[in-house]
């Protein structure tokens, strides 16, 4: 069953259809609220209460967006008020990111690859929440720009300039750091070499 057709059923109160779409979901949105906050426990929290409010508010969604940006704009706004209660810079892990190129490392290796992943988080999490959010659902979490748009509510080119800003400055706090990073050109993921 696609989303479209759950939604439809979740809006007629159907259980089953909304435990499948937590179930598609939640884990995506558990990585992604744990990438703003930095905080598993909040992040958990959060996502909660985004898939109470998807499933509480399931009527007033509209088909002219992929449901995906939907869940993902409620979960987003709740997290941008947390980040203001929060009001200090947290780290944003991005163990996800490097995991899959840590096989087959030496000891010497790991370590390095270890110490740039806290470098890159610290610098990460230097960047204001304008800048944060859209790039890590743009560079971690896959969304095209548009999509980002729809679900900041903010025009293509804000969102746009707003990538490029927060890259410019993560890469700015990377060579503070003397770690010298090639920041990702469109069409790939930070710290990931797929185009």
């Amino acid at each position: 069953m696609d989303d479209k057709e759950l939604i439809m059923l979740v809006q007629q109160d159907d259980q089953r259809a909304f435990e499948e779409i937590m179930r598609k979901y939640k884990n995506k949105i558990i990585n992604f609220l744990y990438n703003l906050t930095g905080d598993y426990e909040k992040a958990v929290e959060i996502s909660q209460e985004t898939f109470l409010r998807v499933y509480f508010k399931a009527h007033k969604y509209k088909p002219i967006a992929p449901l995906s940006s939907w869940i993902f704009t409620i979960a987003s706004n709740l997290a941008k008020t947390e980040l203001k209660k929060m009001n200090k810079q947290r780290y944003i892990p991005l163990e996800n990111v490097f995991n899959r190129h840590q096989q087959g490392l030496s000891e010497t290796q790991d370590m390095e690859k270890k110490e740039m992943t806290k470098i890159i988080k610290k610098a990460l999490s230097t960047l204001h929440r304008r800048y944060r959010i859209p790039l890590v659902l743009k560079d971690m979490e896959g969304f095209s720009q548009e999509e980002i748009a729809d679900i900041l509510k903010k025009p293509v080119g804000t969102i746009k300039a707003q990538i490029s800003r927060g890259r410019k400055y993560l890469k700015q706090e990377l060579t503070k750091a003397n770690l010298n990073i090639d920041l990702k050109t469109e069409g790939q993921e930070l710290g990931n070499e797929r185009a």
